[in-house]
């Protein structure tokens, strides 16, 4: 594969909170690609068709099965591989989920954060963390223009509050332990980022959309949509992870500049209605329908939500790729073919590569071996 990110990754040690979720799955593949040596940590996959499983991915890479909670076991991963790259995806990632089981989602989001700054805090190898929390983590108050940085967290659900509160944890540890003015003592650059609702092959996660319309329409079935109108800013999984990439790259070469807090989002015309993104599904399935079974007294959700990554654009030359139909396209492809494939490594890592050649031409520094973004 292509020298990316300045090749920084190359026979590093990159530990994977959460490697056999959806996001985490694609990240240890592209990090296996890039010359890595990864090991993972997380629960076991959540059903026997996620990327995980259908890539394989046990046989490839270090999988250790266990809980962001446990940590004491967690402490022995850090201490047997003494990773020099940390990625935190480990999370109860699911809203609906988080009304059913509020306490678990807690102790996971903002505990699990706890034991990983712990763990990065008692181990001299590790130089980045990379911990992913969600666009969610804002006080969200419907507006129009996207959140920034900047702008408080919050919370109206469990699950969007245990992410503002994972945020103010690691703001918290950052100014504390990780303060980049005194980088010398410590020498960890920490970061917290935050994406869009990312979509992509192989996530098979319960009350989201994508899974659910890929579920009907395999079973012949109307897709049952809950809330149609509401507006989300849709990116597909690779956009992000190579934002969270790139970070890593600069803060291992320029740690104490680029620790902090980063969005990761999509360009303002991804921002499309729920009802729009099931179309397009449909679309380029070739066959479905879809109904609308909205409930007046369904659980609250959030009905519009959009990110500001002008931080990411001016100081990383960071920006998405992929437009809406783009990303659809792909992430139904992955969708229509998996089945047909002994090994989805092949097939994912087909979609890295031809998302890695259209990020070449949208951002030309993309490959360059050094790293300054000129």
């Amino acid at each position: 594969m292509t020298k990316l990110f300045g090749d920084v990754y190359r026979n590093k040690r990159v530990l994977i909170m959460g490697h056999t979720g959806f996001k985490g799955s694609w990240l240890s593949i592209w990090l296996k690609e890039l010359g890595a040596d990864v090991v993972g940590y997380a629960l076991e996959p959540i059903t026997e068709k996620d990327n995980f499983v259908v890539s394989k991915l046990s046989q490839k890479i270090e999988s250790i099965i266990g809980d962001v909670r446990d940590f004491e076991k967690l402490s022995k991963v850090f201490e047997d591989f003494k990773p020099e790259f940390v990625f935190h995806l480990a999370a109860q990632s699911l809203v609906r989920l988080s009304y059913e089981e509020p306490k678990e989602t807690y102790e996971t989001n903002i505990i699990g954060a706890v034991n990983v700054l712990e763990a990065i805090r008692n181990t001299d190898s590790v130089k980045v963390g990379v911990l992913v929390t969600s666009d969610k983590c804002y006080e969200n108050k419907e507006k129009t223009e996207g959140y920034k940085e900047t702008d408080p967290m919050g919370g109206y659900d469990p699950y969007s509050a245990s992410k503002g509160c994972s945020e103010l944890v690691i703001s918290s540890y950052r100014n504390s332990f990780f303060n980049p003015k005194d980088y010398e003592n410590h020498n960890k650059s920490i970061s917290s980022v935050r994406a869009g609702n990312v979509i992509g092959g192989g996530d098979w996660a319960k009350d989201r959309i994508v899974p659910d319309c890929i579920k009907s329409l395999e079973n012949n079935e109307p897709i049952l949509v809950r809330n149609p109108q509401a507006v989300r800013p849709w990116q597909y999984v690779l956009e992000p992870l190579s934002g969270y990439l790139l970070l890593g790259q600069k803060m291992y070469e320029e740690p104490m500049k680029y620790c902090g807090a980063w969005n990761f989002g999509p360009n303002l015309d991804s921002l499309i209605t729920v009802a729009e993104l099931t179309n397009l599904i449909i679309e380029y399935y070739g066959t479905g329908s879809w109904k609308d079974v909205s409930n007046p007294g369904e659980l609250h959700e959030t009905n519009f939500l959009a990110l500001n990554c002008s931080k990411a654009r001016n100081l990383l030359k960071w920006k998405p790729v992929l437009n809406m139909r783009e990303a659809i396209r792909l992430t139904v492809d992955w969708y229509k073919k998996y089945k047909n494939q002994e090994d989805c490594h092949k097939l994912t890592l087909k979609e890295i590569s031809e998302y890695i050649k259209k990020a070449e031409e949208e951002r030309p520094f993309f490959c360059k071996p050094g790293g300054k973004n000129d």
